[in-house]
């Protein structure tokens, strides 16, 4: 139960909070960059909720037990910074280092810094994440820490917001304030609804929030509003914000064209006005400690709890034996949890779900939110987190995944009906650009498992791989390529078929893989002996691997994917080989937009099937 509320020491708050807004000019003019106006008109807000609400351990500040605090709209990061130095987590005279080379006080948040859980200021995403940590607070972690997230009514135009309150009201994440900074300007202009309050109130209200509407440079109203939030229960709070652009810069307040601007020659006049209304220049706040300890959860050494158990010639779908595995990984360990949406009956995350119902969290048709829920889930590693959906619509949350990366981030993400060969239901459903978009990735590790057995143990690797994992799962059922005591290491290829001497390599994944090894049977009457390689991951790629058995097949290889040219295995192959002047690639892949059709028809169509394998092999064999 929360305390009685606490009168608070409004003009202790109100002199920390200007002594914000004068580190945030000072650390701005140093850096001759940044954004104190936007700084100034939280200010009041970070002076109440770091001094006077929040419950947090200054020296370990991703202690898990303590409060979190998201700052979605990242561009205010110097007076975050600030904030937690006036804590006392550092000293104050390093915020003169603010976006300076050799400094982790960057222009926007990020993990370099102990108290920043995620990088944010690509707008829009730090509700998401927010939405993610109170869920696990809430349901998984069962404990009173609670999650404030600061969101500008700039990025308040983004419909992930949109996408994340309604999450948020579903699941009844009364542990979330969200405090919405309403100062009326944006980057270029007025932001649409400016101060119009009310529309802002209404809104939350109508999403299913508690809301409260409030001058947001009031502290005795402030403080007033997160108690609400505290106490109230089964909604998540709304606290909206009525603020100015540069609250107290005399000339600035409330003017366009201020915004991403150093004060520069204003600043001293600025200063000293400000200097004059703190009445204790030595005004400090001790943060309030946790209310009670988090357990330390093992998310570490996960196993599957049986091994791939499949019969010689039995066909199965890979995205089947996801799901199996997440399952078994599950069973072992209860910090394994999926997230998906509404695919679950295709993605086969449901088996886990009908397992562990509790560890399950569906996240609906937003997928932007979705993979936002999971980076908060796994933050302070609280969980594990596999995130399921069709391969196509993970384009959607491509900036979540890039924020994620900047975050150091481990989740997991499994990317369903991929390529020409879903069949009937069209160019819309089919992932054909999703290896590009992950091997883009810098922190990616990219699976591509081409049977039950490689892909259940891809899941299990993936879920002690550190950083971002994707798995590329397929529709159809293909047979068996591996017997179910395999072993795979992430990096390393394997080979299919071979004899002593091969002429050509065939290099495929997924179901192409298994078109390659038709193509193997093909030409063999031909002539023609071929190597087929499985990559099993396409990043890292077995360099050395390809290399090898390139060279043994006269440096010829044929590699075919089910995605387009640009950006998938092929050209990962082609430039691991690129500096071999003795190898010769020949690639197929998807070169258009497909359409419906039976899957073998579409693979025939469109230049990756076995037939237009064997053509490539015998047209480079005579080269």
């Amino acid at each position: 139960m929360p305390e009685a509320f606490r009168t608070p020491d409004v003009q202790a708050l109100r002199d920390l909070a200007n002594k914000l807004r004068i580190h945030s000019i000072t650390s701005t003019d140093a850096a001759k960059s940044g954004h104190p106006t936007s700084c100034a008109s939280i200010a009041d807000i970070m002076s109440v909720l770091f001094y006077n609400t929040m419950r947090y351990n200054v020296a370990t500040p991703r202690d898990a037990s303590s409060d979190r605090f998201i700052l979605s709209k990242g561009h205010a990061a110097p007076i975050l910074y600030a904030a937690w130095a006036e804590a006392g987590n550092f000293s104050v005279s390093l915020l003169q280092n603010l976006r300076k080379i050799d400094s982790d006080l960057e222009g926007h948040p990020t993990p370099r810094l102990p108290f920043i859980d995620v990088g944010t200021g690509s707008l829009g995403q730090g509700l998401a994440v927010a939405c993610g940590m109170a869920y696990v607070g809430k349901y998984f972690d069962k404990a009173p820490y609670r999650v404030y997230c600061v969101v500008g009514d700039g990025e308040a135009a983004e419909g992930s917001i949109w996408e994340s309150l309604h999450f948020a009201s579903h699941y009844k994440l009364d542990n979330l304030c969200v405090i919405f900074d309403v100062n009326r300007l944006g980057q270029s202009e007025p932001t649409s609804l400016q101060h119009q309050m009310m529309v802002y109130h209404q809104r939350m209200e109508a999403f299913g929030l508690h809301t409260l509407t409030v001058d947001g440079h009031d502290v005795e109203e402030l403080c007033k509003a997160f108690y609400s939030a505290e106490t109230t229960k089964n909604k998540p709070t709304a606290v909206v914000c009525k603020t100015y652009k540069g609250k107290g810069f005399p000339n600035i307040e409330d003017l366009e064209n201020w915004h991403g601007k150093a004060l520069g020659g204003e600043s001293q006049k600025v200063i000293e006005f400000i200097q004059k209304q703190i009445k204790n220049p030595k005004a400090s706040s001790a943060a309030l400690k946790p209310i009670s300890l988090v357990p330390d959860v093992s998310i570490s050494n996960i196993k599957l709890s049986a091994p791939p158990q499949y019969k010689e010639g039995e066909q199965i779908a890979t995205r089947l034996s996801y799901g199996l595995a997440l399952k078994k990984i599950a069973d072992s360990n209860q910090r394994v949890i999926a997230l998906d949406g509404d695919t679950k009956n295709s993605t086969f995350s449901d088996k886990l779900r009908a397992a562990y119902p509790d560890r399950y969290i569906e996240c609906f048709i937003a997928e932007q939110n979705l993979v936002g829920v999971a980076i908060g889930a796994a933050c302070r590693d609280r969980t594990v987190a596999f995130v399921s959906t069709f391969a196509a619509f993970f384009t959607r949350a491509f900036d979540q995944i890039r924020m994620g990366a900047i975050s150091q981030t481990n989740i997991n993400l499994a990317g369903s009906h991929c390529g020409v060969s879903i069949g009937e239901d069209g160019p819309s459903q089919m992932g054909l650009e999703d290896l590009a978009l992950f091997r883009s990735v810098p922190t990616a590790t990219v699976f591509y498992p081409s049977d039950g057995v490689s892909c259940e143990r891809a899941v299990e690797m993936a879920a002690n791989t550190k950083g971002i994992c994707y798995i590329r799962t397929s529709r159809p059922n293909t047979s068996m390529l591996y017997p179910n005591n395999e072993t795979f290491q992430i990096g390393v290829s394997k080979v299919i078929k071979e004899s002593v001497s091969d002429h050509v390599l065939l290099i495929g994944a997924g179901v192409t893989l298994h078109e390659a090894v038709t193509a193997y049977g093909l030409l063999k009457p031909l002539g023609i002996n071929a190597r087929v390689l499985d990559p099993f991951t396409i990043k890292p790629l077995d360099v050395n691997g390809i290399l090898k058995h390139a060279n043994a097949c006269g440096g010829r290889i044929v590699v075919v994917e089910d995605h387009y040219y640009a950006g998938g295995l092929g050209e990962a192959v082609m430039s691991a080989v690129a500096l071999d002047r003795n190898i010769v690639v020949k690639h197929l892949a998807v070169g258009e937009i497909p359409r419906s059709g039976p899957p073998t028809v579409l693979l025939d169509m469109f230049g990756i099937s076995a037939k237009h394998i064997v053509n490539a092999a015998q047209a480079i064999v005579k080269v």
